[in-house]
């Protein structure tokens, strides 16, 4: 007994020595005596790679504004900087002028949306035997595959062509489903392809204003439209996805459409010369990012592109919080996971300029789509919380204040009427940063969940029809919205606010206190629309 008292005292540290009462003195004491010679060096290379990675990010932000100003005060717009013309019937030629077009539109399980897709698709004004329309239907529910053949059924005896087209499964789900729809006979015919998702009303004019552009500019491959957002107001959640969206339009894709002839196709909205297609290796399902590895594809072979930022289409954003978490795992992932496969290609690539290489390899991939994800989550919800804690780390204002503070509002600016929900916006964003972080890691390493696919729920109209017990019984169910890493964040915020607030003095608690409570409450599942489940 005298043996085993006399080696657990060697085994354990001495702080350790005593009873239970003293447990948290103990520990106290133990953080004192690490926190100095081991944390505090730990942290201050966080802090630095963060503030690089800031840099790094900030330097970007700025380019782009400086670009965006310049092209808004002195550049042109796209019909000054290429050829356009609208396309006339001819005397002579009828309507054989106008080019063969295909409209495809995938779908999977629509049921809210899949009318007005297809009706909207089905009215736009483009001679009827020169456009052909494609409903991809991928779905499961053999009830909705009834309803959607029965739409396009309808539209048929209306005297549109339109095409019904079913497969034996669902491999490469949205990107097998498109290459598919490419191998029918009739496509042969068909020069231009549009992609409308089931949720995508475009004007009946979109046809009209986006094909001259291909048709009188034969360096073009893609012509991209803005995406217009039908449910911005429907609660808090859209109003911020609208804030984030609306930057990445009218600053990167605006940008890049102006600078570098280049982009990334955002898979819906957008118009491809099918020549340009096809020698890009046509879709591709190695990431789930399918639209994003064409464009590259096709940009590396000389391809440019044309972004159209006054030609909006109709569309909805996820309103339910478990829709837009999918949403964005598969728009962080896939990206990452996409440079991983990419890079070394790009690198070797002889057909486009080192310029271009750099803007696509570092500007567009690194910065935008990996860097911006990590410094968000790891510096603002992590290492900043953290330097309170160990106040023999110094954190520079200019870092912890005026760069995330100049980067927020150059991509507020683009949503003037949100300008109000602008601290309700970064908090919403560090939240999600944490998911697209884990995201990023997951498509770098090619771990776990690099190649799930799961479609964005669209509700149409389907919440102006549920009664209001259906709505309370769905807010009962919370079990079903937690989200255990946001409330674990969240836990971890508050601590570190409340000592703050007893024992420091650079008031971050401030900020803590409020991203503790975001993470609580998106971790909560209390954010975007409640849907009644049966």
């Amino acid at each position: 007994m005298d043996r085993l008292s006399y080696s657990s005292a060697n085994i354990l540290p001495q702080t350790f020595q005593g009873t239970r009462d003293d447990i948290v003195e103990q520990i106290a004491l133990l953080w004192q005596q690490i926190r100095a010679p081991l944390i505090a060096p730990l942290l201050n290379i966080c802090i630095y790679f963060c503030l690089l990675m800031s840099i790094m990010l900030f330097i970007e932000r700025v380019y782009m504004a400086v670009v965006i100003v310049l092209v808004k005060v002195f550049g042109k717009k796209p019909e000054k900087r290429y050829k356009w013309e609208a396309i006339k019937e001819d005397m002579e030629l009828g309507n054989s002028v106008y080019p063969m077009v295909l409209v495809q539109i995938p779908m999977y399980n629509e049921r809210e949306v899949y009318q007005l897709s297809i009706g909207a698709a089905c009215a736009l004004s483009w001679p009827s035997n020169r456009v052909i329309i494609q409903v991809l239907d991928d779905s499961t529910d053999l009830t909705i595959k009834d309803l959607v053949e029965m739409e396009c059924q309808k539209w048929a005896s209306k005297g549109i062509n339109i095409k019904y087209e079913i497969r034996g499964n669902r491999n490469g789900y949205k990107a097998g489903a498109l290459k598919e729809g490419m191998r029918h006979s009739y496509v042969r015919d068909c020069d231009y392809v549009v992609i409308f998702d089931a949720d995508f009303q475009p004007d009946r004019d979109f046809l009209s204003r986006a094909i001259p552009f291909l048709v009188h500019n034969p360096e073009l491959g893609l012509v991209q439209a803005r995406w217009k957002f039908v449910n911005a107001d429907e609660c808090l959640m859209t109003r911020m996805q609208e804030m984030s969206l609306d930057y990445h339009f009218t600053v990167e894709q605006e940008v890049g459409s102006a600078t570098h002839a280049f982009f990334g196709f955002n898979g819906t909205a957008g118009v491809w010369r099918i020549n340009a297609l096809n020698e890009a290796g046509g879709w591709k399902d190695r990431t789930t990012v399918e639209d994003m590895d064409l464009a590259v594809r096709a940009s590396l072979r000389g391809w440019k592109f044309v972004f159209l930022g006054d030609l909006g289409v109709k569309n909805e954003l996820p309103s339910t919080f478990k829709a837009y978490r999918y949403q964005q795992h598969r728009w962080s992932c896939g990206p990452a996971n996409l440079f991983r496969k990419m890079v070394r290609e790009i690198i070797t690539n002889k057909k486009v300029s080192a310029w271009k290489k750099f803007h696509v390899i570092y500007g567009f991939f690194f910065v935008r789509k990996i860097v911006a994800h990590i410094v968000t989550f790891v510096f603002y919800c992590v290492v900043i919380p953290t330097t309170v804690l160990v106040p023999e780390v110094q954190l520079p204002k200019w870092g912890a204040v005026y760069i995330p503070s100049t980067i927020t509002i150059l991509n507020a600016v683009s949503t003037p009427r949100s300008l109000h929900l602008l601290v309700f916006w970064i908090l919403f964003e560090n939240v999600m940063s944490l998911h697209r972080t884990k995201a990023t890691i997951i498509g770098l390493l090619e771990a776990g969940r690099v190649n799930e696919w799961v479609v964005t729920e669209k509700l149409g109209d389907a919440l102006k029809h549920k009664t209001a017990k259906q709505m309370k019984r769905s807010r009962s169910r919370i079990g079903e919205r937690i989200h255990v890493l946001e409330v674990l964040t969240g836990v971890y915020l508050l601590f570190c606010a409340s000592y703050d607030l007893a024992f420091g003095n650079n008031h971050f608690y401030i900020y803590l206190f409020l991203q503790a409570g975001a993470f609580f409450i998106m971790g909560f599942g209390y954010i975007g629309t409640f849907v009644p489940t049966y």
